[in-house]
């Protein structure tokens, strides 16, 4: 028996997933809040209690120990010598892969109309390795339903980006209508050393404030040091997935974990078939501890009807064996399959309706779900990036590294990893009589990976067969004869 539910009927109370508001005192919220230690305390407190287990069991089920099956007591409890498999199936980590794959699988470009501003957020890009980071956000939202970023200068004065996780990072926000961020903390502990302190790092838009607390089940920070920064806003940058943070798996959770207990309960019956019961029919005398351990052996005593004269019926034995109802259990699994596939927007790639060669048009009909909810994501995503490149526009204004310029009215494109029907594009672009210059027809074949060489070669192989002849023609980098 699996149980599907906590918090009286829900999987995670509803703070689990709140937002952390603080409202403004006598003076601005964040120096409110600091001036407050016993909220920000609280708040601390709230999120390793309420927040961290929601976001620790999304974690679980994408590396693949999912809970719920894994740590059930009740299933086979009463019989200890049947079989027990736990089969767990990490359809979180293919919902999240794949959502992932399709929304930053391609890099996701950020320009801007300036130059001097364009030339430094590819800096900006090189140095941190962005593509990557876009990456690891896009799935830490997928998993999570939140995800953070930290923006820092490290010791020689570079503007780095860190992933920070959402199992210890959150922001708060003001209480108004603007849901301005006023703060946001981190907090680690190594636990690799014993007693070990709890270490906080609060971030406001011109400090970063450091504490310590020895205990970690009645938290008491004592601030150990402070520095200024100078990105003009919070250095953490959180991202959403959604309106409500909630993961691309987290609705299908209990879909995940009947599909373990359907397919535990056949792993556990395939085993169990072999083992046959033999069944003994006859009057006799057997204790309840005798009776067990015949059980326990696949042996079933009955005793035998008397007839109308009292004569005992004779004795006979055989072996039985349990009922499967093949297809009712493998129709059961398809429509949890079925059903897991639909409410996370993720078509089942092994399904022969979709497999095959498929255009790159005719796989967005079978996307249009997906669709929907990579809009969401796009919106939210662009909307913390354009932040990011503001706040890294703020330091380096600052340290005369822009000379004055901003990040406004940045163009971020994502581009959707779809399979191209590159073929069909060539042959409905000639057919409008369009032409394609040499290298660009060159730069349509996966196996060559620089155009331009291949055209020098092709040059110096027609110079070599022509005889060295300078009256001939040849072919340019554009494709034209020069």
């Amino acid at each position: 028996m699996v149980t599907l539910t906590k918090h009286k009927g829900r999987r995670f109370p509803k703070s689990a997933n709140d937002h952390y508001r603080y409202e403004e005192g006598e003076t601005s919220p964040a120096q409110s809040l600091l001036e407050s230690m016993q909220d920000l305390q609280d708040m601390i407190q709230h999120h390793m209690s309420e927040q961290r287990p929601r976001l620790d069991e999304l974690d679980d089920y994408y590396l693949g120990d999912n809970t719920m099956i894994l740590n059930d007591r009740e299933r086979h409890q009463a019989e200890d010598h049947k079989a027990d498999y736990r089969a767990t199936h990490n359809y979180a980590k293919y919902v999240s892969q794949f959502i992932t794959g399709y929304l930053a699988g391609n890099p996701i470009t950020v320009q801007h109309e300036d130059e001097n501003v364009q030339e430094a957020i590819r800096e900006i890009n090189k140095l941190n390795d962005a593509d990557a980071i876009n990456s690891d956000l896009v799935l830490d939202l997928s998993i999570y339903g939140r995800a953070y970023e930290l923006l820092y200068r490290n010791s020689r004065d570079e503007n780095r980006i860190a992933i920070s996780s959402p199992l210890n990072t959150f922001v708060i926000y003001d209480d108004t209508v603007e849901h301005k961020p006023i703060a946001a903390a981190r907090y680690h502990k190594n636990d690799m050393i014993a007693n070990a302190p709890l270490k906080v790092e609060i971030y406001t838009d011109s400090e970063i404030i450091r504490y310590e607390s020895r205990d970690e089940t009645v938290i008491t920070l004592e601030e150990t040091g402070r520095e200024t920064h100078y990105f003009g806003g919070i250095p953490i940058n959180e991202y959403s997935n959604n309106r409500f943070r909630q993961g691309d798996y987290e609705n299908v959770l209990n879909l995940i974990d009947l599909y373990d207990a359907a397919q535990s309960d056949t792993a556990n019956y395939m085993s169990d078939l072999n083992d046959a019961m033999l069944v003994i029919k006859g009057n006799l005398d057997l204790t309840s501890e005798q009776t067990a351990e015949m059980k326990k052996s696949n042996i079933l005593f009955l005793k035998t009807e008397q007839d109308s004269e009292g004569r005992e019926g004779s004795a006979d034995a055989d072996y039985i064996y349990k009922q499967y109802d093949v297809s009712g259990s493998e129709s059961y699994k398809d429509r949890l399959q079925t059903d897991i596939h639909k409410f996370t927007n993720t078509p089942d790639m092994n399904d022969t309706n979709f497999s095959g060669q498929e255009s790159g048009e005719s796989m967005k009909y079978k996307l249009f779900g997906l669709e929907q909810v990579r809009a969401i994501k796009e919106r939210l995503f662009k909307r913390a990036l354009s932040n990011r490149y503001r706040l890294l526009a703020n330091v380096m204004n600052t340290s005369r590294e822009l000379s004055g310029g901003n990040m406004d009215g940045l163009s971020i494109q994502f581009t959707p990893n779809l399979p191209k029907d590159v073929a069909n594009e060539v042959d409905l672009f000639t057919d409008l009589g369009g032409q394609l210059s040499e290298e660009t027809m060159l730069s349509l074949l996966s196996f060559v990976e620089n155009p331009e060489a291949e055209i020098e070669r092709l040059n110096e192989e027609r110079i070599g067969q022509a005889g060295m002849n300078p009256n001939r023609d040849y072919v340019g980098g554009n494709g034209e004869g020069d």
